[in-house]
């Protein structure tokens, strides 16, 4: 339930800051460390998804300006393989995007105290360590 909540918040922050196009399933493509440089297939298995859905949600990415996907310049690397980049507007995005996740943690640490918040944070940091 806190997942969802946080997520539905980053959303109405978004569309609050005139990211107005952005859609829930937008937010697998911008989940940390963030999608600048990935590869689609890295992206998805992030997301926990298909390739064939990353890339849908890419094209749209694409389509309403927030990322491109350019061939990789690196030696040895498939040249196949384009990578994932953020626009101007997409870094934008992001920011909106951090601001709205700080805005959530002050929250939360507003009505938990500090210290208990401080644990939750290191505990679910912990649990997510693979």
């Amino acid at each position: 339930y806190a997942w969802q909540g946080v997520r539905a918040q980053i959303l109405d922050e978004l569309q609050a800051a005139g990211f107005t196009d952005l859609r829930a399933p937008h937010l697998d493509v911008f989940q940390h460390p963030g999608p600048e440089g990935a590869r689609p297939g890295d992206l998805a298995a992030r997301a926990r998804t298909t390739k064939q859905a990353m890339n849908q949600l890419l094209r749209s990415l694409e389509e309403l300006g927030y990322v491109e996907r350019r061939s990789p310049s690196a030696k040895g690397l498939d040249g196949r393989a384009r990578a994932v980049h953020l626009t101007p507007r997409g870094v934008r995005a992001t920011a909106a995007i951090r601001d709205a996740l700080l805005e959530i943690e002050a929250a939360w640490a507003a009505r938990l105290g500090a210290s208990r918040f401080a644990e939750l944070k290191a505990t679910l940091e912990q649990a997510g360590k693979r």
